[in-house]
């Protein structure tokens, strides 16, 4: 299996960012790390060798990126709104950095998003943000609504990476179109604490007219060895 080590200084963020690369063809997949992880994680925790045969026969090009929550939502010296900035500023790295990036690498035009935890957040955030770059989100035990981690601040910024908020006010045409031909997969076990939150994030893209599948899974099912599963089963889009 083709592996490969990068790191570039991001104009975003104002500092190195690094980022490791798997296979060498087919639908491009940015993947997230759980919270505060690293951009190594999905290797330590066997996610590529659960994908092996996805990856070597050419049908995904993996990308997993490094996270900076420790600056932004979890970094809680700072004011919630230079925490939603961070963010805002990781958002930017990703499209305006990472996706090109992976594009130079190959050229396939299908990209999927995805992460487990606090990484599917990310993957929902961004994904749902920019549904014209993005063509599938797999949201694993996923937190799909950040307000919590704010103690009730609220502002432009955060309403705009939320996608709690922002999808039931969408209006325009282009942006439902975009939203509507997504391939959305929210996996959650029913008996995780988040599986509530991924339910109300289902039902408000449902009144939006954006279909999406909600697979509760039987248990807690939050874990590593249940998110290899769930990514061999549902990020090559077998649903």
């Amino acid at each position: 299996m083709h592996r490969e080590y990068h790191r570039w200084w991001s104009p975003s963020l104002h500092r190195d960012m690094e980022l490791l690369e798997f296979g060498h063809g087919g639908a491009r997949v940015i993947a997230f790390p759980t919270s505060r992880g690293r951009f190594f994680e999905w290797e330590h925790r066997g996610m590529p060798h659960a994908l092996a045969h996805h990856l070597n026969n050419g049908w995904l090009h993996l990308t997993c990126v490094d996270s900076v929550d420790a600056e932004s939502w979890y970094a809680y010296h700072l004011h919630p709104g230079a925490r939603a900035w961070r963010h805002e500023q990781y958002t930017s790295y990703i499209v305006n950095e990472v996706l090109p990036w992976s594009h130079w690498r190959n050229s396939h035009p299908f990209v999927v998003a995805s992460g487990a935890s606090f990484g599917a957040f990310h993957a929902l955030s961004i994904g749902l943000r920019y549904p014209d770059r993005i063509h599938r989100i797999l949201s694993m035990s996923g937190l799909t609504d950040i307000k919590g981690f704010l103690g009730g601040y609220h502002n432009e910024t955060v309403y705009f990476q939320n996608p709690c908020d922002f999808i039931p006010n969408e209006r325009e045409d282009w942006r439902l179109d975009c939203l509507r031909r997504q391939n959305i997969i929210l996996a959650v076990g029913n008996g995780d604490r988040l599986v509530h939150q991924n339910r109300e994030l289902s039902g408000k893209l449902w009144t939006k007219g954006i279909g999406n599948a909600l697979r509760e899974w039987d248990g807690f099912s939050h874990d590593w060895p249940v998110w290899q599963k769930m990514a061999n089963l549902y990020i090559g889009g077998n649903d």
